[in-house]
């Protein structure tokens, strides 16, 4: 399965596509940060993310989406700004049929480094370890984005059997 990590923001949008295979095997295929600059406006700014993740989308072919989901902090700009690029990429693939998956920031660093509460570091070296990578990715939001789309291979099977009963319920 191949999957397309989003780390959402107006400033650096973190872009990681990722390979999972059976097991917990999985491979880096491209990684990149969009960046907007602060004194452009809104929805310029935004059309230049989406026109990136529209070329990702289209270059990559992934099966799934998977996106940070918004947290809530104290800088409300932040959190419009991160929501409002996420609404953008959601867009991007729902326009192209493909499902899109929200995941929490605690959910992802413990998928990849065993603990919800694990800093940016934490998470920047066990994604470059996970993905046998020869450098970290830089800046952080690169290495968030494969950590997004590793997370996702990794508990989108759990979610679909917890789905199925569900379902039937």
């Amino acid at each position: 399965m191949r999957v397309l990590g989003v780390d959402p923001g107006l400033t650096r949008c973190g872009l990681g596509v990722v390979d999972g295979a059976l097991g917990r095997s999985v491979r880096c295929v491209a990684v990149d940060v969009v960046r907007t600059p602060a004194d452009v406006e809104l929805a310029t700014r935004l059309l230049r993310v989406g026109d990136e993740v529209d070329s990702w989308l289209d270059t990559h072919r992934p099966e799934v989406v998977a996106v940070e989901r918004v947290f809530s902090q104290s800088n409300v700009r932040t959190v419009m700004g991160t929501a409002q690029v996420g609404g953008v990429v959601a867009l991007s693939a729902a326009r192209r049929g493909l499902p899109v998956v929200f995941h929490t920031p605690s959910e992802v660093k413990a998928a990849v480094t065993g603990s919800g509460r694990a800093d940016k570091a934490q998470v920047t070296t066990m994604v470059t370890r996970l993905l046998g990578l020869a450098a970290k990715p830089s800046p952080a939001d690169a290495a968030d984005a494969l950590a997004l789309a590793i997370c996702h291979l990794w508990r989108a099977p759990m979610r679909s059997r917890l789905a199925e009963p569900e379902a039937q319920a």
